[in-house]
């Protein structure tokens, strides 16, 4: 139970609750906490051994959650805990009894997730607990990808990028970084299938990864037209909604163009847990070196954008 200060007595009589507050009560209220920390507690240190008792995994696990969704390094998370009032009271911290964990102690319980692959994990778990609430994933999934930028400067330590991210050509711009690839169900819009790569990957190459294999309808941009024997292999019973593409010695037709407009009806659904991801949560850029560490967040990340668009409807009294 977490402790209440002065403030929480009532002694601020105008006080009025942020949105800041109001976003961190509902995610508390509908995150699976002891889930979670069952998966990691096995990996974690316990408080059997010499030397200073470790932090609570839950404790070590909202912070962690902090930093997805207001997009903060493990330095800047430690100064926003002694800074927002709202952040101290949704990890259970009272300044006036303890200190915040520190930013040493922030970085080695994040590495502790990577080395363990606890990302992919904690996504799982997150998606069964949806499909357990009556959030279940229909017959029907988008694909889509986007490019997560990175540093592309070598003015660094080692004189070089990234040597895992690689640059990639869209339209007539140029990229470098990691690209994310999600299978997004059409009626929920929750991310049931989440893939990385390095930039320079194509979008259908990952395709077989994205589908869930009950499939019996797929929508996706040009970039996966003719990939219809790799659909009939993984998911043989799902029709072909992806958008058609033109060629210079083929351009597409009037018909062509006005089914492309209504499967993109369907498709745009896709967006919307992009949206959340690099709009909301902040998740433009790689935030480490290398594509592994960059995976395992955003494994994390795509479960909590699920938990964020479902949110409301967890809420709802039954």
């Amino acid at each position: 139970m977490r402790q209440k200060t002065l403030a929480d007595e009532g002694f601020e009589r105008y006080r009025k609750p942020t949105r800041r507050e109001q976003f961190l009560d509902e995610m508390d209220k509908v995150i699976p906490w002891q889930e979670l920390c069952e998966v990691i507690e096995p990996f974690y240190p316990n408080s059997k051994g010499a030397g200073r008792p470790p932090i609570g995994v839950e404790r070590m696990l909202r912070i962690h959650f902090l930093q997805h969704w207001f997009n903060l390094s493990d330095p800047a998370v430690e100064e926003a805990l002694y800074d927002s009032r709202a952040m101290r009271r949704f990890v259970g911290i009272d300044l006036g009894r303890e200190p915040a964990p520190d930013e040493t102690t922030i970085c080695k319980f994040r590495h502790r997730l990577e080395a363990h692959d606890l990302g992919d994990k904690l996504f799982s778990l997150i998606n069964d607990y949806l499909h357990e609430n009556g959030l279940k994933v229909s017959t029907g999934t988008i694909v889509d990808a986007s490019i997560i930028n990175a540093p592309s400067s070598t003015k660094n330590k080692e004189g070089q990028r990234d040597p895992e991210m690689h640059q990639t050509k869209k339209g007539n711009q140029w990229y470098f970084g990691m690209k994310t690839h999600i299978g997004v169900d059409s009626k929920t819009r929750l991310i049931h299938s989440v893939a990385a790569t390095a930039a320079n990957v194509h979008d259908s190459q990952l395709l077989e990864d994205l589908l869930h294999g009950d499939e019996t309808r797929i929508w996706g941009d040009s970039a996966y037209a003719g990939q219809r024997e790799v659909m009939l292999e993984h998911a043989p019973n799902a029709k072909d909604f992806t958008n058609k593409k033109g060629y210079r010695n083929r351009p597409l037709t009037d018909d062509d163009k006005a089914c492309n407009t209504t499967k993109s009806k369907v498709r745009a659904k896709v967006e919307h847990p992009f949206l959340v991801l690099k709009q909301i949560f902040g998740f433009r850029k790689v935030c480490y070196r290398g594509l592994d560490k960059n995976a395992n967040r955003l494994f994390i990340a795509c479960g909590l954008v699920n938990l964020y668009l479902a949110r409301k409807r967890l809420l709802r009294p039954t």
